[in-house]
């Protein structure tokens, strides 16, 4: 057998959706009520007797045993975007430990995560770092998005893989976006402060080996992507990080410094989110791509204007390297106080601009609005909706809330 037949073949076993679903019944969660035969109970998926002979007592458990383990019956988790049909099955579990810990892993990967991570790192710990995390960011997952949608793989089969959420079941698969940010983000944050902060390389290096670890399992447990597709995106993310690390800080220069940065930033960004849309049908990584872009935008574009007015939020170069000895509660409250009062702003931001782009873009392109959800799946009303509304996000991110800061004394 050569040596193309042999990665084939490996490939192929990595894909195959048994794996995830025996990854699952491992951590103790099983299907809907109703599902029965032998893709739940077979002896290739979990490993029981032949013939598909289920276990009385629930998959793994014990003959002769006391009770039976408790079970906590859950529905997947979704968003406003995804149709009540897709994943609304039951599923049951018998560790809530895990199904928290595995789904704080898969928030490592959304929304919620980055609204709250980068702003903390840009008010509070080293703007210079935020700004570069976010470049890198914005381009893996950029080409992470685009990547999934010209290989178009589908999610694993279901069954025998249970669907724990529905966020993003209608992009497909390969490779892990999640995967890649979760690989990304913290080897680019060790890569990033190491030397400029000071703190044990072996506790970076352990940090970032959890964090990544746990991002990618919980992809796996949730019955989103195979063991294929998580590899891969980790393969995938280093590789893109060994290519924009070494040019990181000539990009962040450009956009600080170079008179007409903002116009070619808005512009770059603006048509590869064109570009993107044109790849395939709509599904939630269409948006979630134009989003990106904007917020990546908008970043640029506040960095340049902050440059131009003297609005410093670099540390000066004579305090580094930086230190957390420095760390005393009323330094800790008030950047608790930053965060809270900076990411309200920033949601109230997104709201304002969402009410106001949707129903603009319906009407200049003449898109009926009566139905926000289907109106969003046209790209005349995604892409301008999530482009500008995130623009304004990532502007007020490194703009708007830091002279909010100056303005009432929170600096």
């Amino acid at each position: 057998m050569s040596l193309g037949q042999r990665l084939a073949r490996l490939a192929a076993h990595l894909q195959d959706p048994r794996k995830v679903a025996a990854f699952q019944r491992l951590c103790g969660v099983e299907g809907p009520s109703g599902w029965a035969g032998e893709e739940q109970r077979g002896p290739v998926a979990n490993g029981g007797p032949a013939g598909g002979q289920a276990h009385p007592a629930g998959n793994g458990a014990v003959p002769g045993a006391a009770a039976t383990p408790r079970r906590w019956r859950r529905r997947p988790r979704r968003n406003s975007l995804t149709e009540e049909e897709d994943g609304s099955q039951e599923f049951a579990t018998r560790s809530r430990f895990l199904y928290y810990l595995f789904s704080l892993g898969t928030e490592l990967g959304n929304e919620l995560f980055y609204i709250l991570f980068f702003p903390f790192c840009i008010w509070n710990v080293d703007a210079w770092l935020g700004r570069r995390l976010i470049i890198i960011w914005v381009w893996v997952m950029y080409l992470g998005q685009c990547t999934k949608d010209v290989i178009r793989w589908p999610r694993p089969a279901s069954p025998p893989v249970v669907k724990l959420e529905v966020f993003y079941n209608s992009e497909y698969s390969m490779p892990s976006t999640h995967a890649m940010s979760g690989t990304a983000i913290p080897l680019a944050l060790l890569l990033l402060s190491y030397g400029r902060w000071q703190y044990p390389f072996m506790f970076g290096l352990i940090l970032a080996f959890c964090w990544c670890s746990l991002v990618c399992c919980s992809r796996i447990y949730m019955g989103m992507h195979s063991i294929l597709d998580v590899i891969a995106g980790f393969l995938y993310a280093i590789l893109i990080l060994a290519v924009f690390h070494p040019v990181v800080d000539l990009i962040d220069n450009f956009n600080l410094t170079y008179k007409y940065s903002p116009l070619i930033i808005i512009s770059l960004h603006l048509a590869l989110g064109i570009f993107s849309f044109t790849l395939d049908t709509w599904s939630t990584s269409r948006g979630d791509t134009a989003q990106i872009l904007g917020c990546g935008a908008g970043v640029a574009c506040g960095s340049h204007l902050n440059h131009i007015l003297g609005l410093q939020l670099d540390p000066p170069p004579h305090t580094l390297p930086l230190s957390l000895s420095s760390l005393t509660v009323t330094v800790f409250g008030k950047a608790i106080l930053r965060l809270l009062i900076g990411v309200i702003v920033l949601l109230l931001t997104k709201v304002a601009m969402k009410k106001a782009t949707i129903p603009l873009a319906c009407q200049i392109f003449r898109v009926p609005h009566d139905d926000v959800r289907r109106a969003r799946q046209r790209m005349e009303v995604e892409l301008p909706y999530r482009y500008i509304t995130y623009g304004m996000v990532g502007f007020s991110l490194m703009f708007v809330v830091p002279c909010l800061f100056h303005f009432i004394g929170l600096s």
